[in-house]
């Protein structure tokens, strides 16, 4: 009875096929690599250390030199230049009666950017009506979002950077 065999690390092997020997260019033209081992005929490019840069055109004026140089990228047009952490009225709804919601109230909760400590408190509005009554000290609110809060009682104090 032939007993079977165990796999294990020390009778591993890949399986046939799966590994494959490595090209050994200029090594006779029965090889299909021979001659000029697959760099093409004379000049720079058949050299060793030979080669162009990248973008080269052979002489011709290369695309990055045709083409203008266009503009530059604001940093203030991508981040702005009022950068607000930005709040929700739906938020603040779920706070209780009486809350006075500032700054570091804000951050408990979670909502203050942490990348910017300079960052100010945005309050927008994105509910029909508001059913608390919430004291805010924040940098800025928006005009629907305040309407909603001095309805509701409450009132929205707007810090002065």
């Amino acid at each position: 009875m032939a007993s079977k065999k165990v796999l294990s690390l020390n009778n591993l092997k890949p399986l046939p096929g799966a590994r494959k020997l490595r090209t050994r260019v200029g090594r006779g033209e029965g090889s299909g690599h021979g001659k000029t081992s697959g760099r093409g005929g004379k000049g720079q490019t058949a050299r060793s250390g030979g080669g162009v840069r990248a973008g080269f055109e052979g002489g011709q004026m290369p695309l990055y030199r045709r083409l203008p140089k266009v503009g530059f990228t604001s940093r203030v047009g991508v981040r702005g230049s009022n950068v607000y952490s930005v709040v929700r009225l739906s938020v603040l709804e779920r706070l209780d009666n009486g809350t006075t919601v500032d700054i570091e109230k804000i951050k408990s909760l979670g909502y203050a950017k942490k990348s910017n400590e300079r960052a100010g408190v945005k309050v927008l509005c994105d509910v029909e009506k508001l059913t608390k009554k919430l004291h805010l000290k924040v940098d800025a609110i928006s005009a629907s979002a305040k309407t909603l809060v001095e309805a509701a009682g409450g009132t929205v104090e707007i810090l002065s950077a």
